[in-house]
């Protein structure tokens, strides 16, 4: 039985690629009980995050994927907390274009289970939204924390650098769709779903995207 607890911050920024920029809220996720958090997704704003946090200790930055507005906060809360920077090897060349000075300080892999406060949360390596974009999956909370890789009503956007739609459609079917229908799905912008009410739409998405 998990004792862990989930915590949504969001946080206001903007993201950047391919020269063009856009105005963005970020969810910044807080996984844990009373006494140690992960955070996925340091985005935007680091005080924000270290003041959700409070005294507790964070023991891992999980990075979903590397476009800017999800880790332009990592390096700096790492410093305040501590923590261990996790990011998927395949998302690197990402990571430089913001923080070209610092690499990350573990990498993530498939299947890899990182556990705090009661907490397992597995890692789906889900790429099509980013190279090496993941999901993070615990069956004990009945959730996926899902970045950019599935929203309420769609994929994850494919049309900048680095992307690519019919990636992020396999990834979606054969990672997210396999999941239990009644699974909580938490994403990087806007608002939960579940498997189950996206699952249906997968078809509409592909004629959609072609």
């Amino acid at each position: 039985m998990t004792t862990a607890r989930i915590e949504r911050v969001v946080t206001s920024g903007q993201f950047s690629l391919d020269g063009g920029t856009w105005d963005v809220d970020n969810n910044v996720w807080l996984v844990g009980d009373d006494h140690e958090v992960i955070v996925i997704d340091a985005a935007h704003d680091a005080d924000a995050i270290v003041a959700a946090v409070g005294g507790r200790r964070v023991k891992g930055i999980v990075c979903t994927h590397a476009h800017n507005d999800h880790v332009n906060a990592a390096p700096a809360l790492a410093e305040r907390t501590g923590a261990v920077i996790w990011l998927h090897r395949d998302d690197l060349p990402l990571w430089h274009q913001t923080h070209p000075d610092r690499d990350p300080d573990a990498w993530l892999t498939d299947g890899q289970v990182i556990e705090a406060a009661g907490a397992d949360l597995t890692v789906l390596h889900t790429p099509g939204h980013a190279p090496g974009a993941v999901c993070l999956y615990d069956p004990g909370l009945g959730t996926v924390f899902t970045g950019d890789t599935l929203f309420q009503g769609g994929p994850g956007a494919t049309g900048r650098s680095y992307s690519h739609f019919p990636t992020i459609i396999d990834s979606i079917r054969d990672r997210l769709l396999a999941l239990p229908p009644g699974t909580n799905v938490l994403t990087g912008h806007g608002d939960p779903t579940t498997i189950g009410a996206e699952a249906p739409h997968l078809e509409e998405w592909i004629r959609r995207g072609h």
